[in-house]
């Protein structure tokens, strides 16, 4: 609780000197949560808050994880917070940096979202390529409203933001982080469907933009409402978890082969 933080939700990331990194979604200074390291010390670890998140410009609420470049920045995003308007007073999310400087850490919000075609509420983690781009997923907005598929860019001294596709539905209650294979293919989940249970999608870059593919419908028999990140193995079989149905009905673990 304040002013520690509370409410470690997700996945934590290692950098290569055995130091990890995550989030928890409230508490810290602010009562918004924020972003902590584990230090490796002495057959123990030292826990550190490297930010509390305040709100408005700053974000708030980090549901996902982070996302480690190699230069040791630290990048994520927050549900809530940011300095985007049209989203109330929660705020409509951001997408953030928290890099060392000097003996401590400094955060800089790298995009506010704004509720617009960009798309608001990023709940997923973001995905790093090899060029240093960074690729995420909102949960609603963008057009027809449900989320939307972005890319931050780096190139000519970025980042730049773009929207890859406009996810169909209301709301895609998007919560995976995005995985790409070595064509460029991305591959994704949302909570949208032709049975309402969520799907599991691929998006193919192309000369006129970016293909979506439906790869399967769960319809509550084999699992419902994916959630958590995916995994890509060699041989191009994907990997996740349904939150729900399934043959007890408390969720599956499933796999989806080329």
């Amino acid at each position: 609780g304040e002013p520690d933080l509370q409410y470690p939700y997700a996945e934590v990331a290692f950098d290569q000197a055995g130091n990890f990194y995550g989030t928890a979604n409230q508490g810290g200074v602010y009562g918004d949560g924020g972003v902590y390291e584990m230090t490796p010390s002495q057959g123990g670890w030292t826990y550190s808050i490297l930010h509390s998140f305040s709100g408005d410009p700053d974000g708030a609420s980090p549901w996902s994880g982070v996302t480690l470049d190699h230069a040791g920045n630290i990048y994520g995003t927050t549900l809530d917070g940011g300095s985007g308007s049209g989203c109330g007073d929660h705020g409509c999310g951001t997408v953030y940096k928290i890099s060392p400087s000097g003996s401590g850490w400094s955060e800089t919000i790298v995009y506010p979202f704004t509720s617009g075609t960009d798309g608001y509420d990023p709940y997923a983690a973001l995905m790093l390529d090899n060029a240093g781009n960074f690729y995420g997923t909102t949960e609603t907005g963008g057009s027809p409203g449900g989320g939307t598929v972005f890319e931050l860019s780096t190139s000519n001294g970025g980042p730049g933001y773009s929207v890859l596709y406009n996810l169909p539905g209301d709301t895609d209650l998007s919560q995976s982080r995005l995985v790409m294979d070595q064509a460029g293919n991305l591959y994704g989940a949302t909570g949208q469907s032709p049975y309402g249970y969520g799907m599991v999608f691929k998006l193919s870059p192309g000369n006129g933009g970016w293909t979506f593919t439906d790869l399967h419908d769960f319809d509550l028999t084999d699992g419902a409402f994916p959630s958590g990140d995916l995994v890509l193995d060699a041989s191009g079989n994907l990997y996740g978890t349904a939150s729900e149905g399934g043959q007890y009905h408390e969720g599956v673990i499933w796999e989806i082969s080329p």
